[in-house]
This record gives C-alpha cells, structure tokens and sequence, in this order.
C-alpha cells in the first residue's frame, strides 16, 4: 500500500488522552501533548467504536498530532460463535473507518484466541477474516494501515511470527508490535538489546525496510507470569528494557508511532521520548 502519511521520524503517541486532562475532553488533551513535546495519541476505542462526527473533525483539524485507533477489546476471529466473529470483524470495519475519518495513521487490534485450535488451523480462520475486512476497506476506499498486534499469553493468536505472515499476505496489514507483551508472552525473554534488534532485523527482513519506516508499536512496563502477561505497570517498576530497545529502534532508524501504554500515561511517555532524544 502506498504510504499515504507522511512520516519522517519516530513519534511518541499517549495510549488514549492524559491523565491530566480531566473532563476536558480533546482540546484539553491535545494542549497537554503539545505542552510535552508529545507527538500525539492512541485513541482507545476499548467498549466500541463510538465518536460522533463533530469529535472526527475536530481530530483531522490538529494537523500536527499524530494519531493512531486501537479497536475494540470485544474482538475474537476466531471465536466458535459465528456471530461473534462477524461482530468482530465489523469492530475493525469500524475502527478503521472512524481512523480514517479523523486522519488516523494506523489502527490495531488484539485479533483472536486460539481456543484450543492448532496454530495453522487458527492462523487460517484469521487469514480469512482479514481477507472480508480488507475487500470491505478496498470496496469503501478507506485507505488505513490494519495491524494485528503482538499479544501477551500463549493463549492469544499473535506472536510475532504469526503477524510477520499475515502481514506478508495483504498489502495494507503490518504489524503492531508490543514489546511489553513479546517480553511477557516468552516469559521475560526480549529484554536486551540484541533481542530488539532480532525482531526488527526479522520485519525488515521478511517485510522490507518500508515495515521500519512506517512502523506501529506499543510499550509499557509489564506485569507477568509463566502464563504471559498480568497487568501493565509504570516502566520505574517493571524490569521493562526500554533503554535497550529504544537504542535498537535509533540504530535502525524506525520511523512511525511508539504508544506508550504505562498507567502513568503521559509521564512515561515523555520519559521514552526524552531518552530517545537523548541518544
């Protein structure tokens, strides 16, 4: 898919508004971005996709954030129930839709469970769902990156093999790749540089320096067991390598969105940022 959003540098986006916004809805979370020196937001469209027209707008309006969509947690396309995963598809439908609308970047998603299915078996229930909502998106022309994200248990579809695949089947799918959920999905391993550096020599290997460039990640610090990820805590409590891995993303050079997704939202996003800036 032609890049049809022009990104020059790796921008640090909140994971929805900031804490510090309050009731003040958008206007007062852009004021606090900028105030920052943040480049912009995930919007967190976590019980449906539900923005009014005017909302839409006033996003496309500020130009000079980047924003991102993470859709629905209600998403499963793989689920036993038929009508569930026609809901989620449409979810995605949804989310990408609104993106569009408000000049989103990029959306993603957590896809699918593997339910007890064999990982080829799953890995072709969410080929062929993905397949509807990309003819729905091409059919509409709705122009968005589609990112299924890296999951955090053994018992979600996504590792990042898996989304390096499905990315290699449609033109406009690449990953979203949560390095806290990697780290805790393997148990606490990819935390150290050389690891960083594994994943994304894989992307740019299999998907070509363009995946590098236009590039759609997530970072907390992590909470987890042998059983993959618990919670997401603040990076100064977590053993999260962020350091690490932010020198892994300067010594590639990626460009695009790290959505910083700590509960402390703004305030470790301007750590990550100012770190980076810093090297």
């Amino acid at each position: 898919m032609e890049n049809f959003y022009k990104i020059d540098k790796l921008n640090f986006l909140t994971a929805g508004m900031p804490l510090a916004t309050g009731k003040g809805g958008y206007p007062k979370a852009f004021e606090i971005i900028r105030e920052l020196g943040l480049d912009g937001m995930e919007v967190e469209f976590v019980h449906g996709v539900r923005m009014s027209d005017d909302t839409r707008a006033l996003l496309k309006e500020n130009k000079d954030l980047i924003f991102t969509a993470h859709g629905p947690f209600y998403i499963n396309l793989n689920s036993k129930e038929e009508d569930k995963v026609e809901a989620s598809v449409q979810r995605i439908i949804e989310t990408a839709q609104a993106a569009s609308d408000f000049g989103g970047y990029s959306i993603t998603y957590h896809a699918a469970f593997y339910m007890g299915g064999d990982k080829e078996t799953v890995y072709r229930q969410v080929k062929s769902q993905t397949q509807k909502i990309v003819e729905v998106l091409e059919k509409n022309n709705i122009k968005m990156w589609i990112r299924p994200e890296t999951t955090g248990k053994a018992t979600q579809w996504g590792d990042y093999e898996e989304i390096i695949r499905l990315s290699k089947e449609f033109d406009c799918v690449l990953p979203c790749v949560d390095f806290s959920h990697i780290h805790a999905r393997t148990g606490g391993e990819y935390n150290t540089y050389d690891e960083f550096c594994k994943i994304l020599d894989r992307i740019a290997a299999e998907l070509g320096d363009f995946a590098i460039n236009n590039f759609h990640a997530h970072l907390a610090g992590i909470d987890y067991s042998a059983k993959g990820e618990k919670r997401h805590l603040v990076l100064a409590e977590a053993d999260m390598n962020y350091q690490d891995l932010l020198r892994a993303m300067k010594s590639f050079d990626v460009k695009g969105a790290l959505v910083c997704e700590s509960p402390n939202i703004e305030t470790d996003t301007k750590i990550l940022k100012d770190f980076y800036m810093g090297l």
